[in-house]
């Protein structure tokens, strides 16, 4: 699951979310965001299986209960935006997050049509924002969708294999550098998502992984980075956050490479 970016509270329940929507919370990378969820309620779908995910681990979280539809999804946006309306208030993002991975959900790209469809109506100021760690990017359809969006933000937590398999914890076939090609693809649409964090005295914020890190960053060519490191328990509890400092050094190298740059400390 993607962290939605620096959110003041966590979702209902422990650790996941409600569905297909939650909030308003306020994000101090999107503002007020009305969250959607499109998998389960009750459990994750998601395709890495991260040591720092706040729903916690797959085995814990297993889903009983179906994804909804793309037409549950649209009702219940329409008659919350609604709401909102008739209350005078504008959602800063409706933000695509929750219990893992959503462009997992077969009604994505279909889903991405009635959200833009029903905020144009409603709140056409509104920013449309979907978080996913990348690893159906390689798709030509859920990049379509992506692209078409306000905010696809994307995980890239390192290009190291390793740190990869060790944090990250794809549950299948992984390959970051068809991950890196794939949001070369993205034309500079993307927006670059990564967490820094330490574990047993390894951390992805070093120059051995912050290189090659930027050296993907340059052949992407997002339209903005966003580093944060933890700001929440976490299920393995040998992680630790990365000092602001460390953060800061980083902001700087993204920001002399000519890309924005969010801190999320």
């Amino acid at each position: 699951m993607m962290p939605h970016p620096s959110s003041s509270s966590l979702p209902s329940g422990g650790g996941l979310y409600p569905s297909p929507l939650s909030g308003l919370i306020h994000s101090r990378r999107l503002g007020l965001s009305l969250g959607i969820n499109v998998l389960p309620a009750d459990g994750k779908v998601c395709t890495f299986d991260c040591l720092y995910c706040e729903c916690g681990f797959n085995a814990d979280c297993r889903p009983h209960r179906p994804m909804p539809s793309r037409q549950e999804v649209a009702e219940a946006l329409e008659q919350r935006l609604q709401e909102l309306v008739a209350q005078g208030v504008c959602p800063d993002s409706l933000t695509f997050s929750g219990n893992g991975e959503p462009t997992l959900h077969p009604e994505f790209t279909g889903i991405i049509d009635d959200v833009l469809r029903l905020r144009d109506r409603y709140v056409p100021k509104a920013m449309v924002s979907v978080l996913s760690n990348a690893t159906q990017v390689v798709r030509d359809e859920v990049r379509a969708a992506l692209m078409r969006v306000d905010n696809p933000i994307m995980k890239l937590d390192t290009v190291s294999p390793q740190f990869i398999r060790e944090v990250d914890r794809p549950t299948g076939h992984y390959d970051v550098e068809q991950i890196v090609e794939a949001l070369c693809r993205m034309e500079g649409k993307a927006i670059v998502q990564t967490m820094f964090l330490s574990r047993h005295g390894q951390s992805n914020a070093t120059e051995q992984y912050t290189a090659p890190w930027m050296d993907a960053l340059r052949r992407i060519r997002p339209k903005e980075v966003m580093i944060y490191t933890i700001d929440r328990p976490t299920p393995d509890d040998s992680l630790r956050k990365v000092p602001p400092d460390v953060l800061d050094a980083i902001r700087d190298l993204v920001e002399g490479a000519g890309f924005p740059c969010i801190v999320a400390y």
